[in-house]
């Protein structure tokens, strides 16, 4: 059966857990940029699977290299070593290694929160008995772990699960006091985002970074950056820490890193990283043949077109033609990694909406935000398109605001 086929097909029931609510579409096909439904309507897809698909959808290098490898080899358990994982750590750890000034190694994860978890897990071991609190910050998103979960500094999130797991502190974003009176002998690390990006896309200053550097050197805390969805040149650097000249510990990582291939790393300075023993972590599917594939055509596809460069200025593109826009009264953020805060009066949940329905998809943020992640590889004539569409979208609500 066709996906539009079983699109139309009578079910008696929606298959999947209702976590994430309604599905608004069904796509059936992607390329670049593009995606299409299951009726054939044309969208922009300014989300990128929330900063998945840099490479944009059905990237044909990164297509090629899975079929290939799925023809060579899928999968072996971690008792064995394969090549294609191997290359893809020497490849991550390279450019941390540039980015950093230090040499690491990694653990290979299914997803973001796998990456958090298994850096939660290091931050406890390395810290021992008795030094095992992980202080983050309130807006964050770390992921949907129980660990992870707690880590996220989002009271509302952890509601419905209480109890929560112990030995998690979150302080005020941005405030320097708060994460210095926080960070006693009983703190393991610190985990943060350079940009928060589900909450509200806040990006951090370099003052504030150097400051949690200081503090955490100070007290003997690891520092630990969640880089799942700044990461992979998303914000113009390779890693988003870069814009603010610090070098993190342990670095988290996924999303972009598989342009859709469900894959993450943590990576920790090989120091760090070598408090772990074997038994200590472990994951069926860490570091896969069929993954790695991926990671490793991200990588080199990346290189070839000098991804942070082009994040850099397609994002120089976007920010000017947005902050055109009446309607508009500021945008935040870095590269292609951009937070649209709408005037009062203006709903950033009806923008999307209105958005989708006109072919261009985005999300709502916060009451007042649109997020924008599109693929690094987005053309200037879609990119002017977009922001046509998110014009005349607002400017919908401004005319009715005005009736």
């Amino acid at each position: 059966m066709n996906a539009h086929a079983f699109h139309h097909a009578p079910m008696d029931a929606c298959p999947f857990m209702p976590v994430f609510g309604p599905p608004a579409v069904m796509f059936d096909r992607g390329r670049g940029t593009e995606l299409w439904d299951s009726d054939g309507k044309r969208y922009l897809d300014f989300l990128a699977g929330i900063a998945v698909v840099s490479l944009g959808h059905s990237h044909p290098v990164v297509a090629e290299s899975i079929a290939d490898q799925a023809e060579q080899l899928l999968h072996v358990s971690n008792f064995f070593a394969n090549p294609v994982a191997t290359e893809a750590a020497v490849k991550i750890n390279t450019l941390l290694r540039d980015a950093t000034g230090h040499n690491g190694q990694l653990f290979f994860t299914n997803s973001g929160a796998e990456s958090n978890e298994c850096a939660i897990k290091l931050a406890r071991k390395h810290g021992g008995r008795g030094r095992h609190t992980i202080v983050s910050t309130l807006g964050s998103f770390h992921g949907r772990t129980l660990a992870t979960l707690a880590a996220t500094g989002q009271p509302t999130k952890h509601e419905p699960f209480q109890p929560m797991p112990a030995g998690f502190h979150h302080v005020p974003w941005g405030d320097i006091d708060a994460i210095r009176a926080a960070v006693d002998g009983s703190v393991a690390a610190v985990l943060i985002e350079p940009i928060q990006g589900e909450g509200g896309v806040h990006p951090a200053t370099a003052e504030y970074f150097r400051a949690v550097r200081e503090i955490c050197d100070d007290a003997g805390a690891l520092m630990m950056v969640d880089e799942i969805q700044t990461g992979f040149a998303r914000t113009g650097r390779w890693f988003g820490f870069e814009h603010t000249g610090i070098s993190p510990d342990v670095v988290t990582l996924a999303k972009a890193m598989g342009n859709g291939m469900p894959v993450g790393a943590c990576w920790a300075r090989t120091d760090v990283a070598a408090v772990f023993e074997p038994g200590d972590h472990g994951s069926t599917y860490s570091g896969t043949a069929i993954a790695c594939s991926a990671v490793n055509a991200v990588i080199d596809e990346m290189q070839r077109l000098d991804a942070p460069a082009l994040a850099e200025r397609k994002g120089a593109h976007l920010v000017d033609g947005l902050r055109a826009l009446h309607g508009v009264i500021g945008v935040r953020g870095a590269g292609l990694m951009l937070g649209v805060e709408l005037a009062e009066g203006l709903d950033a949940k009806q923008a999307y909406v209105d958005l989708l329905d006109a072919g261009l998809i985005v999300n709502a943020v916060s009451p007042t935000t649109i997020r924008l992640l599109p693929p690094l590889t987005v053309s200037d004539d879609e990119l002017d398109e977009a922001i046509a569409m998110i014009d005349d979208a607002l400017n919908v609500q401004l005319h009715e605001a005005d009736a």
